[in-house]
């Protein structure tokens, strides 16, 4: 069975004006239904809001869009924690078709606080998450992760293990000199995991640079460094065939990538203390 992930790399409304970006929001899901998707995927903080204190909430909006339209959409925001202080978790959600409370992660690496404070663009104390929920869709599994969480494999890797198999990666803003690497990272996501990975940016003007992608394991099905909309068609079929074989003699005549690789031929976890060792105990005296 195929479905179809609609990927939107706006132009985005800057801080100070942000809210703006829920009615944009809005009318790509609604594009998005007209064209058959099943997920819509926003970039992280879009549509907002980038800065502390917290001026809207677009979770309401997105949830009656999602609803209504009837398709999944992952967006981004924050989730205030104290006003004062100006904390507070950056947030991917998911709503949901039936208009359920959405699925949250919060951002949970690199250790805080980070640079969401001091640019043109967010400001407010990010702390910290500390799960890796996976959600049910009746498409299949979904993870949700966050931008320059693409740096650190453990992030995609704790989703996959949990089952994982489409993982959503929205990103910030323009790359500038990281745009290779980062888009060297997205696939590799989606190879190592046998997964589906989608990413997409905010852009700010025409003249920067996005990277928007869809990503599996054997080759990558969509790619845009403009402002964009697009639909892509996706299975999962190959995905859960390659994740339950194993790799043996002559498969790379057939797999463009190595079989079973979350499975008991790979993976080794009673050796997982050894590839990142815990401080050992004194002796008691």
């Amino acid at each position: 069975m195929t479905f179809r992930i609609a990927v939107v790399q706006p132009i985005a409304h800057q801080p100070g004006k942000d809210q703006a970006n829920i009615a944009d929001a809005i009318r790509h899901i609604e594009r998005a239904a007209g064209e058959g998707a099943h997920f819509i995927c926003f970039p992280e903080t879009y549509p907002g809001p980038w800065r502390m204190p917290s001026s809207f909430d677009p979770t309401p909006a997105m949830v009656e869009a999602a609803a209504k339209h009837k398709l999944h959409a992952v967006f981004g925001t924050i989730e205030p924690i104290d006003a004062k202080a100006a904390t507070a978790y950056n947030v991917i959600c998911m709503a949901y078709p039936d208009g359920r409370p959405p699925a949250r992660y919060q951002r949970t690496h690199p250790n805080g606080p980070w640079i969401y404070t001091g640019g043109t663009a967010w400001e407010f104390q990010w702390v910290p998450g500390n799960d890796f929920p996976v959600f049910d869709t009746a498409l299949g599994k979904v993870g949700l992760a966050m931008c320059s969480e693409v740096y650190m494999p453990e992030v995609s890797r704790a989703l996959a293990l949990r089952g994982a198999e489409i993982i959503f990666m929205p990103a910030g803003t323009d790359k500038n000199k990281l745009w290779a690497t980062w888009r060297t990272l997205i696939w590799a996501r989606a190879i190592e995991n046998l997964a589906i990975v989608v990413t997409t940016q905010n852009l700010f003007h025409h003249g920067e640079r996005g990277l928007a992608m869809v990503a599996g394991p054997e080759e990558i099905l969509y790619e845009s460094t403009i402002a964009s909309f697009a639909t892509v068609e996706v299975s999962l079929e190959r995905i859960r065939f390659l994740r339950s074989t194993r790799d043996e003699v002559g498969s790379s005549a057939q797999f463009a990538v190595k079989q079973g690789l979350l499975g008991p031929q790979w993976q080794r976890p009673e050796l997982y203390d050894l590839i990142y060792p815990r401080p050992r105990r004194e002796a008691a005296e």
